[in-house]
Parts: structure tokens; sequence; C-alpha cells
């Protein structure tokens, strides 16, 4: 059962290990933070026999030593998890993503409906696949549901210079 208080309230982004973001790279964050913020479902579980910490939480996600780190806080700003993933179970899945917003990009431009829904479809199995790993990498540390993973995944895509 999810409540008030399971949920994100503020997101930021750690951009100290990451390149400078070309407006588009900006942009990007930003939408992917607005819907975030608009609609998510995000809990930490209790560990070693302790109750988990009430939300709402606070996210900063970036990057260090080349893992994606999660640095959650409360409202009040005291810190609560920090947990580090591994980059490579999202690679390809990140690689695929790129290649197919960059093919549904130009058929926007040139092909007809049919066709370009087909990349869209491609496009968002390819995202829901992202989505899945993350819930997968998240087991016993956060428990949210398909879509903020989703949203998270397009964040994280968002992050990562292409």
């Amino acid at each position: 059962m999810t409540t008030e208080l399971d949920r994100l309230i503020r997101i930021e982004i750690d951009e100290s290990a990451l390149p400078p973001p070309s407006p588009e790279m900006e942009q990007d964050r930003r939408v992917a933070v607005f819907d975030l913020l608009e609609d998510n479902s995000f809990r930490l579980p209790g560990r070693d026999g302790q109750d988990a910490p009430n939300g709402p939480y606070a996210l900063v996600l970036g990057m260090r030593d080349k893992r994606l780190v999660f640095d959650i806080s409360t409202e009040a700003d005291e810190k609560v998890a920090e947990f580090h993933l591994s980059m490579g179970p999202f690679r390809q899945t990140v690689k695929d993503y790129f290649q197919i917003c960059a093919s549904y990009f130009d058929a926007v431009k040139r092909l007809p409906p049919a066709q370009i829904e087909a990349i869209d479809m491609a496009r968002r199995g390819i995202h829901n696949e992202g989505a899945r790993t993350l819930q997968e990498r998240l087991e016993g540390k956060a428990i949210i549901d398909i879509d903020t993973a989703r949203r998270l995944f397009t964040l994280i895509c968002a992050l990562i210079p292409e």
C-alpha cells in the first residue's frame, strides 16, 4: 500500500562528475525531473529489523566512479540511504535506447505514420526494459512502481552523454 509519504518530493542532479550538459540534455533533465515529481511512488524498505525511514524523500542522483548514485534524504534533509548501482546492466539498454530515439526523431521527419508508430513501439519496449532493469537493481534498496522506474530510467539516460 502506497501513501502520500511514499514518494519523491525533490530531485537534484549532482553534476560534479558529469560533463557540462548541452542545452538539449539540460532540457531533457528538466522534463524528466518535472515528470517524476508530478507522479511517482518511492519507498525505502525496512532493514535489519529496523522500520523504514518515513518519507517523503529527496533524491540526489549522480554518477561517481562510473556508478549511478542514489543519495536519499528525508524532507528535512536528514540522510537516510545511499546506494550505488553499476552501470553495466544498463549499458546495452541505454545504447539501444539512444539509437532507437535517434531513429524515431529521424523517422518523424520523413516516414509515414505507420512506420513511425512501429519505431515508437520499439522505443517504448526498450524503455520498459530499462525500467525493469532499474527495478531489479533497486530490489531490497527502494520500492518503485513501473511508472516511476520508467521516469527514473529517462532521467538516468539524460545523465549520460551520448
